[in-house]
């Protein structure tokens, strides 16, 4: 059953240290960094947890059953650094099963409405509010994960060069145990995303400082293609008012992360 207890998101690795990997591995691990200001830093040490990746992936396999696949949940706001806490996790999850299709990789923004949709109901100028994705269709491409595991279950990706989701670009094989679902909705109360909760085995939320999530928001919408300008505008606007409602999403996770 998942774990939401709000008060779990407090407890430290010092704590609670996750217990020994079953399989044997290598027991190198690797931090996830991105430069900071130090007063930003210290912030997020008091804050949430360090984003230790041979750590937490060996939190996720010993949460994993004898027989079946789990979910864990990524949730954050724009730009806290989810996406790539979960490939490297689902990579690290791999390399210390010594496998490369135990753990897969898998993005809420495949299922971003199409422009062309976008713009026929007047959203575009508004993408990447929760109204703007496919809420039911992710939803129930999650319990298919859960329950279909005699085949392979095709799901969509995201394009940042088209700005477009790509479909059945992500096969997620019979062998893979753990999903890492990212995204900024996971952990919303409002219907579809309120189900999702009951299909993680675990959630985190992603937890970045503002002034660094807001430099990767900018630096991100220039390098594909809006003025300094324009991406800065739609980083504080668009992203900003979608970032209030994510961090209220925070009290239902299992525990908090540093997406430093």
């Amino acid at each position: 059953m998942p774990n939401n207890d709000p008060a779990a998101a407090q407890t430290t690795q010092a704590d609670a240290p996750p217990a020994p990997v079953r399989p044997p591995g290598p027991a190198a691990s690797a931090q996830l960094t991105h430069p900071e200001p130090t007063a930003d830093r210290t912030r997020s040490a008091q804050s949430a947890e360090a984003a230790d990746l041979t750590n937490l992936a060996r939190r996720v396999i010993d949460l994993m059953p004898e027989q079946g696949r789990i979910l864990v949940g990524i949730a954050g706001s724009p730009g806290a650094g989810k996406t790539t806490l979960a490939i490297n996790v689902a990579a690290k999850i791999n390399e210390l099963l010594g496998g490369t299709e135990t753990a897969v990789h898998l993005p809420m923004d495949g299922f971003h409405l199409a422009n062309a949709t976008l713009d026929r109901l007047g959203r575009h100028d508004r993408k990447g509010a929760i109204d703007t994705f496919d809420g039911w269709g992710f939803v129930a491409l999650l319990r298919r994960l859960l329950t279909e595991d005699d085949h392979t279950v095709y799901a969509p990706s995201f394009n940042r060069n088209v700005n477009e989701g790509i479909a059945a670009e992500i096969a997620v094989l019979p062998s893979a145990r753990v999903v890492m679902v990212e995204g900024n909705y996971l952990l919303a109360d409002s219907e579809p995303w309120v189900q999702i909760s009951t299909l993680l085995t675990e959630s985190w939320f992603c937890e970045t400082s503002e002034n660094e999530r807001l430099r990767r928001l900018v630096d991100r919408h220039e390098r594909h293609g809006r003025s300094p300008e324009a991406a800065q505008a739609w980083a504080e606007s668009v992203d900003g008012k979608n970032a209030v409602l994510i961090e209220g999403t925070r009290p239902r996770a299992t525990r908090t992360i540093s997406g430093q």
